[in-house]
Order: structure tokens, then sequence, then C-alpha cells
């Protein structure tokens, strides 16, 4: 499984979430048997020095080294206190479009992060960092929310609507599955909005689609475990994310592959919803992955 899996970019800003997100970062490097790198971005705070004095420049540029030394210093104590070697990288900038550079520069195949936002809309929308690099990322992303507890992957759910993409996703749940020894849900979610049907016809509906998930199993691989389901719900994100959760699955693997420039930008309204509101770990798969 080595060969899935070579390089892993955790990132963190040192926050309750982002050292989860070591915690998994930490996993799947050991499951894997991949390298990890972690990354600290150090804000930039050049353009605010344009129009400053010499003696508020050298003040600034003392506290951002002070900072990079510290975020060394942490990471360096990270280290020895869980006895597992990584590659340090404390870089300055944007954190967003260093975290893209760095993925793309290192060749990294997952990028590990938490998806807190600062202020309430951000977390609305997932959280300006995270949303930034889900939207430009050409490696999958591993989101992570701050739970308790050793991460555990028995159980995946993979949210298909027969679309193209969905091959893309069921080929990196495999994966993930038979590296993590875990079981795949196929689950189509059987949008019903704001109409009312008969109890005949939703019977009708649901065994169709699921005859139809079930037709798909021959291009399943045989050592795992893969079951098929249906559920109901008002639209696609909510239905997910009830499911996922009640179910008590341990992780979602979701592509962003979206249609237009539009969807794009808002990642796509089931992905991009499902994104914000799962409190379960989300494996984003980008657009350039579906284009394959």
């Amino acid at each position: 499984m080595g060969v899935f899996l070579k390089k892993i970019l955790w990132v963190t800003d040192f926050s309750d979430e982002a050292q989860e997100a070591f915690v998994y970062a930490k996993h799947f490097a050991k499951t894997f048997n991949a390298k990890l790198i972690a990354l600290h971005v150090v804000p930039d705070f050049s353009p605010t020095l344009y129009n400053t004095t010499a003696v508020i420049k050298t003040e600034l540029t003392k506290r951002i080294t002070m900072m990079k030394k510290e975020a060394e210093r942490k990471l360096t104590a990270l280290q020895k206190k869980q006895r597992f070697e990584f590659k340090n990288l404390v870089l300055e900038g944007n954190a967003s479009k260093k975290i893209i550079e760095t993925s793309e520069k290192q060749k990294v195949d997952l990028i590990i992060m938490g998806k807190r936002g600062v202020s309430a809309v951000e977390k609305l929308f997932i959280g300006s960092v995270a949303n930034q690099v889900l939207r430009n990322s050409t490696v999958p992303i591993l989101l992570t929310k701050k739970r308790t507890g050793k991460p555990a992957f028995k159980k995946i759910l993979v949210p298909t609507d027969f679309s193209k993409q969905e091959e893309v996703e069921r080929d990196f749940a495999w994966k993930l599955a038979k590296g993590l020894d875990s079981d795949l849900t196929l689950l189509h979610v059987l949008e019903l909005h704001d109409y009312e049907f008969s109890p005949r016809v939703l019977d009708d509906m649901f065994n169709s689609v699921l005859k139809r998930l079930k037709r798909r199993k021959s291009t399943e691989k045989e050592d795992i475990r893969v079951t098929e389901d249906v559920y109901r719900a008002i639209n696609a994100s909510l239905g997910v994310v009830d499911y996922a959760e009640t179910q008590k699955f341990d992780m979602i693997v979701i592509s962003t592959c979206v249609h237009s420039k539009l969807e794009r930008f808002f990642l796509g309204s089931t992905t991009e919803k499902v994104i914000s509101y799962s409190s379960i770990p989300i494996f984003a798969i980008p657009p350039a992955h579906c284009l394959k």
C-alpha cells in the first residue's frame, strides 16, 4: 500500500484541531508506510511594511523570526514526545498558497488538515484556509475535526449519484479500505425535496435505486466487504451527513468534481455542504483526479 500514499503533508497552526489532524496523519503514515511532512506557515507581513518606519519594520522582522523559531521548536518537541520522525517545514506567506505550493513541490499524495474556521461565517463555509486549499489543490485532502480517542476506520461511506466521477471515488475508497482494513458502504440518497409521494411509489423508487446500486458489483474488489444502501432525505447533502452520523461511519470519501465555474467556486452545493456540516473526517478528491 506504500505505492498508494508515499508522502503525506500535515498542516498545522498548533491549534487543538491541528493536533487532532496530526493523530490522523501519524496513523495514515504508519498504515501506508508513508513519509510525513509537517508544515506551519507564518503570516506574511510584508504588505504592511511598505509605508512604515524603519523601527516598525525591524520589530516586525524580529517578530517573524521569533515566530519561525518558536514553530520549529514546537515541531521538534512534538517529534520527541510522539517518538515519530517527520520532516519540518516552517514557511512565511499566505497559508493556503504555501500549502498548495508545498504539496506540489514535495510531490505529496495527501494533505491532512483541520477544517475549523476563525469566524462564524468561516465555520459555516468550512474555514477560509481549508476552503481555499479545497478549491485549488491537485491532491486529495483529509479534513478532520476535533474528536477524542484513537482514529478508527472500521466503516467508510462513499456517497454515489451514478455520475462518471463515481468510479474515481470508489477507487480511492477501495484503496483506503484495503490499507485501513475497513468495510465500505455505497450510499445513494433519494432526494424527495418537498414533494409528497405515496408509500407504494416511495417503495418502488427505493427498490429501483437499490437494484441499480447492486448491479455495480461487477467492478468491486472481492477482498473488501461492500454493501449498498439507499436513504431518503429532503436533499443529498442532508441525507449523506445524517446517514453517516446516525450509522456511525468513520470517514466519508467524496469528490469535489463539478461541471461549471460557478459550482467550482462553491465546491458544488452537495459536496460543500457535506464537508461543512459533517462531524466525520472527509477524504476529499479534487477535480484533477476526476479528469484522468
